[in-house]
């Protein structure tokens, strides 16, 4: 699906597919054996080209389209939060009626003009065809405009998959999120477009007992209160339940983040309420500066201190969930 959303062409507009199919269509003239013949076998060329053409171009959009429903997962969560699922389905599904009215007036002016024998009739309903197919495509216009708009949004959301284990790092800004992920992950982690958020997201990688995990970092959904949030950016937070399997929300106690630790720990009280299903593993990181806390995980990804413990720890439980998939899906 990842790579599907980036495949999707540009739509045309009604006005650039009826240019492209009339264009084409303009430039057929066939041969016969009468002046008659002649017209009637250019008229059915010049139908059959740009009714088809119109029906091809409709038909590659809806293929290119990856099949949504609103079900509980990230993309579609995600999609229905960028793009409106529901819109877009009702101008796919218009697109899909233009495909098929096309292909029936196609088929019906063929079969008139086979059948005439007036050489004025050829041409009359060669327009005739053109108009209705032109009427077709102009009733789609706003559903066109609305599957591109849909296309071009899709094309620059993050590229995470949500079949991966994955990873979230929670906390307020500054609090060391990034830096932890570089040293967490294999190689340096990809920054990523994501809506609702000031920065794009980091995404890593990391690999365990042969199994790919991502651990990923969403600047500007989790760094406030739920109860602070607009409505848009609460769904964001929640399309992310269903990507998040194990969460790790790092605790600044050296403060130098410019957040008191009371905030701090509101804002992990926040988390937990708005992500109950999942585990959350809570790391005091600045280790090297912080003076020790509550909490048994101390970590510095400055100096190292205490990174490979939560790489084991967080491995084993990404692992866990992993196993539990497989089972599933056996």
């Amino acid at each position: 699906m990842l790579d599907q959303q980036r495949r999707i062409p540009t739509v045309l507009t009604a006005q650039e597919l009826m240019d492209k199919a009339f264009h084409r269509a303009s430039k057929i003239r066939k041969e016969g054996n009468s002046p008659l013949d002649t017209k009637k076998k250019t008229a059915l060329a010049k139908i059959t080209a740009s009714g088809d053409i119109v029906i091809s171009t409709l038909d590659s959009y809806l293929r290119a389209f990856p099949k949504l429903e609103k079900t509980e997962d990230f993309f579609p969560q995600l999609v229905d939060l960028v793009v409106g699922l529901d819109s877009l389905k009702h101008s796919l599904g218009a697109l899909s009626w233009a495909a098929y009215r096309t292909e029936r007036l196609k088929n019906g002016y063929l079969a008139m003009i086979r059948r005439t024998q007036d050489i004025a009739r050829v041409e009359s309903l060669r327009r005739g065809f053109y108009g209705r197919l032109s009427s077709v495509i102009r009733q789609v216009g706003d559903d066109l405009e609305n599957v591109n708009r849909a296309r071009n949004a899709m094309r620059h959301l993050p590229s995470v998959d949500p079949s991966v284990p994955t990873a979230v790092i929670a906390g307020f800004p500054n609090v060391g999120k990034s830096q932890l992920i570089t040293a967490l992950s294999n190689a340096t982690p990809q920054i990523a477009p994501y809506p609702f958020t000031t920065k794009g997201i980091v995404v890593g990688h990391t690999e365990y007992r042969w199994r790919k995990f991502q651990i990923i970092d969403t600047p500007g959904l989790l760094d406030r209160k739920l109860e602070e949030r607009n409505d848009i950016e609460r769904q964001a937070v929640l399309a992310l339940q269903y990507l998040t399997d194990v969460m790790v929300f790092l605790i600044d106690r050296s403060e130098t983040c410019g957040y008191s630790l009371d905030k701090q720990m509101a804002l992990l009280d926040s988390i937990k309420k708005g992500f109950p299903k999942v585990p959350i593993l809570v790391v005091e990181s600045k280790a090297d500066i912080s003076p020790p806390g509550d909490e048994p995980l101390r970590v510095s990804a400055k100096e190292g201190t205490g990174v490979e413990e939560l790489r084991q720890l967080l491995n084993e439980e990404l692992l866990k969930i992993a196993q539990k998939e497989e089972v599933n899906e056996s």
